[in-house]
């Protein structure tokens, strides 16, 4: 048996970089004295959620990886508690600009980085004025506890990112995101429909999902977001096992047997039965295939 423990948190932010840090290293810590060995935070925590406006001040928050605060703190945590970290964060790299995430492994060595493959855009979610699309394509990283992969965001709302994913190798699938109400209309509410989407790649790929998503109301001028929190940790069978409420900062924790969630993909015959030949037609943007 492999078994692991997994955690998701969530958490409000605020301006103040080095309390948003502080706070997360609290969720991690309570995560760690649960059992949980691979812990997830949530997307671009060290900040607001600054891409509610299309504002050039903000550039100034994206930093190259090596010099990342956040990113520099959690490897002297993951190494202190023996866990494994994804950290979210801003990235530049010379002219460009990358929604990113740094794995950090339970040694506290950076195994690699993501780069947001799927960048949004729309009111309040201003994601194209500030990010690049990701170059890095959809990896897995052998952790010390796992084959994980990890999407941020938006990747979750597309199956294709799962699958490749899952087809890699990856056991467990982590999401770190930042959604919640949309400024232009208030009536909209969007939690359950996220859940379920995420919820299918669970199902899809028996593999556990998990997901950190913030809390809080953040204002930029004349916008305002109201996260919803609910981060959630799914079983294989799209089963929520865990869910936090729309308001609290809170730590959710869950046990898996990697091998027996193997054993049972293979039972399923998932990935046996699979048919890529048939599936070309997905790499076309408008559902024709064009034979060259």
């Amino acid at each position: 048996m492999r078994k692991v423990k997994v955690a998701a948190t969530q958490m409000s932010c605020s301006c103040n970089i080095e309390d948003n840090i502080k706070k997360g290293e609290s969720l991690v810590r309570e995560a760690a004295n649960k059992g949980a060995q691979i812990i997830l935070l949530q997307e671009l925590f060290e900040t607001p959620y600054f891409c509610q406006k299309e504002k050039a001040d903000y550039y100034v928050y994206a930093t190259e990886l090596a010099k990342n605060k956040a990113v520099n703190h959690f490897r002297k945590i993951a190494k202190e508690l023996r866990v494994v970290l994804p950290i979210s964060f801003y990235e530049k790299k010379n002219n460009a600009r990358y929604n990113s995430l740094a794995v950090i492994d339970a040694d506290g060595e950076i195994l690699g980085s993501y780069r947001k493959s799927h960048i949004p855009d729309g009111p309040g979610y201003e994601e194209k004025f500030y990010f690049n699309p990701g170059d890095t394509g959809f990896q897995v990283w052998k952790t010390r506890y796992g084959k994980i992969g990890i999407g941020i965001c938006w990747d979750q709302w597309y199956p294709e990112a799962a699958r490749c994913m899952a087809l890699m190798g990856a056991e467990i699938l982590f999401y770190p995101t930042a959604i919640g109400s949309e400024p232009q209309d208030t009536s909209i509410d969007s939690k359950d429909h996220w859940q379920t989407v995420m919820l299918g790649h669970a199902g899809a790929n028996l593999v556990p999902v998990i997901a950190s998503n913030r809390v809080g109301v953040e204002e930029d001028e004349d916008s305002k977001i109201t996260f919803y929190g609910s981060s959630f940790i799914a079983g294989p069978q799209g089963n929520k096992l865990a869910e936090a409420d729309r308001t609290e900062e809170t730590v959710l924790v869950e046990e898996f047997d990697l091998d027996a969630l193997e054993t049972q993909r293979i039972e399923w015959g998932i990935f046996r039965d699979r048919r890529p030949d048939l599936y070309k037609i997905i790499t076309s943007y408008d559902g024709e295939l064009i034979i060259k």
